[in-house]
């Protein structure tokens, strides 16, 4: 497990390079993926009347963004990878941020919803509690955090350039809860087939109203 501030500098950096260089493929590989379930379960959600303000976390070549732009919401996106910045914004013409992870700067209370859809599994789990801090602070009193993130046994390590970390749903919880998010679902995908098949969980949860 990383714990060093040197070690997380390398991860990102080594990470975020292979996105940088294989930008082209990966959008062409994942453009064409169906999200829309986890699309409508973060909007289903979000109280208050539409449209709302979505930060896309880990926006990647843009897709998201202009799935949620076309349907009426006004969506921003951040991603760490300079060349995913570039054809996001090129293709979908929102707001895109460049901002490595693991040094987030984020407006407060902004946000009715936040979408990470398989992002946050390239944070180690050492620098996640500040990451879902962050999260939690770019959300207004009562927004909705959607994730998705390739599951496992807690274990956490390179794959070729990228690293990942794989929770089960017990740690994920734990993680979540105590950065003071409380649950709204939990589901694995892809839907309909057996769970040994489903090697993603994805998760709803609430940023609870000020008391």
């Amino acid at each position: 497990m990383a714990s060093t501030t040197e070690d997380l500098a390398h991860i990102s950096a080594r990470t975020l390079q292979h996105y940088n260089t294989h930008a082209e493929q990966f959008r062409t590989g994942t453009w064409d993926h169906d999200v829309s379930q986890n699309i409508a379960a973060l909007l289903r959600f979000i109280t208050g009347p539409a449209p709302f303000r979505i930060l896309d976390f880990g926006c990647g070549p843009g897709r998201d963004l202009m799935a949620f732009t076309a349907l009426g919401h006004t969506a921003v996106g951040v991603d760490g990878a300079e060349r995913f910045v570039e054809m996001a914004r090129q293709a979908s013409g929102c707001t895109v941020w460049h901002q490595d992870f693991l040094h987030l700067a984020l407006p407060p209370a902004m946000f009715d919803g936040v979408f990470a859809n398989a992002s946050l599994f390239h944070v180690p789990s050492s620098a996640l509690p500040g990451v879902l801090r962050a999260l939690y602070a770019t959300l207004r009193p009562e927004g909705v955090l959607f994730c998705s993130n390739p599951r496992g046994a807690n274990q956490e390590g390179w794959s070729g350039d990228r690293y990942g970390t794989f929770h089960d749903l017990e740690q994920w919880r734990a993680f979540m809860s105590d950065a003071g998010f409380v649950e709204l679902e939990h589901y694995y995908r892809p839907a309909g087939l057996p769970r040994e098949q489903q090697p993603w969980l994805a998760s709803v949860w609430r940023r609870p109203a000020e008391t």
